[in-house]
């Protein structure tokens, strides 16, 4: 099977000659400008805990120097677009709004997208309704946030479809009331509202274990569909709120078929996969690159930490592919106001640590 190492694009814009891309999610956390108020009346950053925000932000932009950024918990987006907009990225989109009710009180974050380089398209990729009828799931099924994919015109390889995710959190979907009285009008024991939490636990907690795999399967479904059409390179990158080894996520980075047993199936999963980016990293790294590096943890909950955050590369990016441009020569991800916070510093930052991929030019 011939394949032609990809070209750039002949109607994008002039390529540069920097020889790498620098991609990162970067989840906010409540990024929501004074006096609106997020989730709750009184939850509303002081004019000084913002301008702390906005500069941690642009501290770390200005440090690290990302090309392509996917943001997550965006309540605030216009001011979003201005704080980058003025850090040298002229191409900022969102394709959602927030859900604002009583005028100030914002819930249902947005998604982001922040670029030095040309984008050509944004648009939201919407669940197959279809699909989504024949899993089982109830009609008007939809993503908890909306995917932004944008068709983004990247250095020396052309249009690449980019996408930016949130997936279901795994908060439950419902939570347990406590009743004060039982059926005949007697105090609940403690048992019986500890039996009671416990289901309410299992219940919800898978119901958005269901979510987030499925909004998974659909997405990727619809990807796939979009690479068939356009042959473009695909970046995956956002919070998955779970491991890749999850059951609800592993299909993301699926290399083999179940029951393709003369893997004739090969040449084309490589075509249509993803690939984790830390994992193309450790694959092109040589041993004193690898030397002491192990994957960092992007969020914490006490002291156990967990990779909830990923950047997904299609092959063209994959040093092992004969005919790619690029290779990933690093992996990073930025915790310190997590591991090591410093209040003045550190007071109004991010749940999440930074995740940031180096794309270089294969020579």
């Amino acid at each position: 099977m011939s394949e032609k190492k990809p070209q750039p694009q002949e109607n994008v814009g002039e390529l540069v000659s920097d020889p790498q891309i620098k991609i990162a999610s970067f989840n906010l956390f409540n990024y929501l400008e004074p006096p609106n108020a997020f989730y709750e009346f009184q939850r509303i950053y002081s004019v000084g805990q913002w301008q702390k925000k906005q500069k941690w932000i642009a501290d770390y932009l200005t440090a690290h120097q990302p090309d392509l950024i996917g943001f997550q918990e965006v309540f605030s987006p216009e001011s979003l677009k201005a704080l980058v907009a003025g850090l040298g990225y002229p191409y900022f989109y969102v394709v959602d709004q927030p859900k604002v009710t009583d005028g100030f009180i914002y819930s249902e974050p947005v998604v982001a997208i922040a670029s030095r380089y040309p984008v050509a398209e944004v648009e939201p990729v919407s669940a197959d309704t279809k699909l989504a009828a024949d899993l089982g799931l109830k009609p008007g099924f939809s993503f908890s946030r909306k995917v932004l994919r944008a068709r983004v015109d990247l250095p020396h390889i052309g249009f690449c479809d980019c996408y930016v995710v949130h997936f279901k959190s795994k908060r439950p979907l419902f939570e347990f009331l406590p009743e004060s009285e039982g059926e005949q009008g007697k105090p609940l024991s403690g048992e019986k509202i500890l039996l009671e939490q416990l289901k309410a636990q299992v219940a919800g907690g898978w119901g958005a274990a269901m979510q987030r795999g499925s909004e998974a399967a659909l997405l990727f479904i619809d990807m796939l569909s979009r690479r068939e059409a356009s042959g473009f390179p695909m970046i995956l990158m956002g919070d998955f709120n779970n491991s890749l080894a999850q059951e609800e996520l592993s299909f993301l980075t699926t290399s083999e078929l179940r029951f393709d047993v003369a893997d004739e199936s090969k040449p084309y999963l490589e075509k249509y996969r993803l690939y984790d980016a830390w994992d193309l990293f450790r694959a092109a790294a040589t041993d004193q690159e690898k030397a002491g590096r192990e994957r960092q943890p992007s969020h914490y909950y006490g002291a156990r930490g967990s990779v909830l955050d990923y950047i997904l590369l299609s092959r063209e990016f994959d040093a092992g592919y004969q005919l790619s441009l690029f290779e990933v020569s690093d992996h990073a991800t930025y915790d310190r106001h997590l591991i090591n916070p410093v209040f003045d510093r550190d007071g109004e930052s991010s749940d999440h640590g930074v995740l940031l991929v180096t794309l270089t030019l294969r020579e």
